[in-house]
């Protein structure tokens, strides 16, 4: 008896079409949705004023007191005092309805400086930016408190 190979070829070119856009994909560097680091943080102007706004919005959030809505966690970050911006020290960029950033971002915190970590969701089409999540950065104050315990 015959086996009909009509439905093996056809198997075997949608598995060939779905490893080739897969590989095409990996080619890339990427996934479709994927975060991705952005270059030159420090002189990028668009990542520098994305920083200040999330800085200004935490500002804000804490001199009109924080809702339980509120993204800001405020856990660690002291007695809830004014930052002000230094500068973006890295950032991711991720596809989303939008543009989503990740922020790590330095502040003064009175004589301190600090460091933490803020979500800013972008609209262009709509000129909307919000700061989804805003707080210490627990990689880097991880990172001080190690290198703190190695010193003797």
């Amino acid at each position: 008896m015959h086996k009909p190979t009509l439905p093996y070829s056809l198997l075997l070119i949608v598995l060939f079409f779905l490893l080739t856009t897969k590989v095409k994909s990996l080619q890339r560097g990427r996934m479709v949705g994927a975060r991705q680091d952005i270059d030159n943080v420090k002189t990028n102007k668009e990542v520098q004023d994305l920083g200040k706004f999330s800085i200004e919005e935490y500002n804000k959030e804490i001199r009109d007191n924080i809702q339980p809505s509120s993204p800001i966690r405020s856990i660690g970050l002291g007695g809830g005092s004014k930052l002000t911006f230094v500068e973006v020290i890295k950032a991711q960029r991720q596809v989303v309805s939008g543009l989503k950033y990740y922020l790590t971002v330095k502040a003064h915190e009175g004589d301190h400086t600090r460091i933490f970590d803020a979500v800013v969701v972008v609209k262009p089409w709509v000129q909307s930016k919000k700061l989804l999540n805003f707080g210490p950065s627990l990689e880097s104050n991880l990172n001080q408190v190690f290198s703190e315990s190695r010193v003797v």
